[in-house]
């Protein structure tokens, strides 16, 4: 086995739908080799891990095996959106296995909000068939936790075309539910729409609105297996051109319908995952 192997790795975003509320708030544990982290960038709440902890952006958790832990939602006008990261360690690592044992010490940390990018380019590196990216993704996470580890306890993450695409990110994630298009968000960037297109795929390997369509299809997502939304309402309350319109971008980046995937959703019992676009 590899220095870790990433078992999941999600982005939550605007938890509030009472389905998606009890699936994600479930109290529950991880096998003997599994640790989970989890890292709030928006939204207020708890999170209880034996012990009652504030949940603010920027907050960062990871669990130990065995260990239960729950995300409580507080206030419904400020929804939680988070990254979590559930992985695997080598028990024959040695070093690896002393570097989680010494994260067990301090497993709530307050990071600030500004690791986004970090987050997201981990994900799509760890859910990409790329063999080199996925490997890539391993390190990166392995070197962040070595760095959480630090006593110095301060660190801070990329360059500044790294902190544009924090911001792009930012600003793409908090817009899921309104109407954004790619001048008005070069223009909030400060950045001419060519060279932050080169930059935001140089990063992401993808256009800033094919990300931004991804984010609304996951978003939507969520709603079709925590609501009971029509399809035509859903497409509505996501900005998209019309229900047929909704119905063919969801089915490009996930291969199902949206009634194709919720009538999945329930054959599989409320425990479905959501699907992973490439």
């Amino acid at each position: 086995m590899a220095l870790i192997d990433f078992r999941d790795v999600v982005f939550v975003y605007h938890m509030h739908e009472e389905e998606e509320k009890r699936w994600h708030g479930r109290y529950h544990s991880h096998n003997p080799r599994e640790y989970e982290l989890h890292y709030f960038i928006q939204g207020e709440g708890n999170f209880y891990s034996g012990e009652t902890y504030h949940i603010q952006p920027g907050s960062l958790f990871i669990s130990p095996p065995g260990e239960s832990h729950q995300i409580r939602v507080g206030d419904m006008e400020t929804p939680l959106s988070y990254y979590a990261i559930l992985f695997e360690i080598d028990l024959n690592d040695r070093e690896v296995c002393s570097l989680m044992e010494s994260l067990r010490q301090t497993r709530h940390r307050a990071i600030g909000s500004n690791f986004r990018f970090f987050f997201e380019e981990v994900r799509e590196k760890a859910l990409s068939s790329d063999f080199w990216r996925h490997k890539s993704a391993m390190h990166q996470f392995i070197s962040f936790l070595y760095l959480l580890n630090s006593s110095q306890g301060d660190f801070h993450y990329g360059d500044e075309r790294n902190r544009h695409i924090e911001r792009a990110l930012k600003i793409m994630q908090e817009s899921v539910f309104h109407d954004l298009d790619l001048g008005a968000l070069s223009r909030r960037l400060n950045l001419s729409e060519s060279y932050f297109i080169r930059l935001f795929k140089e990063k992401m390997k993808m256009t800033p609105m094919k990300y931004f369509t991804r984010l609304r299809v996951e978003a939507a997502s969520s709603l079709l297996s925590s609501t009971n939304l029509t399809s035509a309402a859903i497409a509505e309350r996501l900005n998209f051109y019309s229900e047929f319109h909704f119905s063919r971008v969801f089915k490009q980046y996930t291969s199902y319908s949206p009634r194709a995937y919720r009538q999945r959703f329930l054959t599989a019992g409320g425990t479905l995952q959501k699907e992973k676009s490439s």
